[in-house]
């Protein structure tokens, strides 16, 4: 099995964040109404939805809880690798 980048600019950072906010944004909630459900300041979710930190494993699992969303929801279009069986 041979894995290969699609992309080698690839920023998962960035990726999470614009995926987050389309999530929220799609459920019609705020940052602060999602922030609050989280238990984590605004600031710390505006940093998430700009990509410039990271939620533990922990906010990952709340996040899922709060906008109602299955798992793989938050991974969707990250189209950076191909696997190719040979």
């Amino acid at each position: 099995m041979k894995f290969t980048n699609l992309n080698e600019n690839f920023n998962a950072s960035e990726c999470f964040g614009n995926r987050l906010k389309t999530l929220r944004n799609e459920k019609g909630l705020s940052q602060k109404q999602v922030s609050d459900g989280l238990g984590v300041a605004v600031s710390t979710y505006a940093n998430w939805e700009q990509g410039r930190r990271e939620p533990n494993i922990y906010d990952i699992y709340n996040i899922i809880f709060v906008l109602e969303i299955q798992p793989n929801e938050l991974f969707e279009d990250w189209n950076i690798i191909k696997i190719n069986n040979e």
